[in-house]
């Protein structure tokens, strides 16, 4: 019985202090926020590929420019 006492006092010593570092984080950390940019390649957007590249021979997307005929 004493050690399931100590085992027990031991956990809740242990999420003391989870608590406690979360705690200190949550009232000392203050993040900054900063703006992210991605660039992405028009030829990404249009579904060109190069050739040239390693997986260059994937299929093209069905992309057109012209309206459909309703056929």
């Amino acid at each position: 019985m004493p050690s399931l006492i100590r085992l027990l006092i031991t956990l809740i010593f242990l999420g003391g202090l989870a608590f406690a570092g979360m705690f200190a984080l949550v009232a000392f950390v203050e993040p900054t926020p900063k703006e992210v940019s991605q660039r992405i390649p028009t030829r990404e957007l249009l579904g060109e590929s190069e050739t040239n590249r390693p997986g260059g021979n994937l299929p093209q997307p069905n992309v057109t420019s012209e309206p459909s005929t309703g056929q």
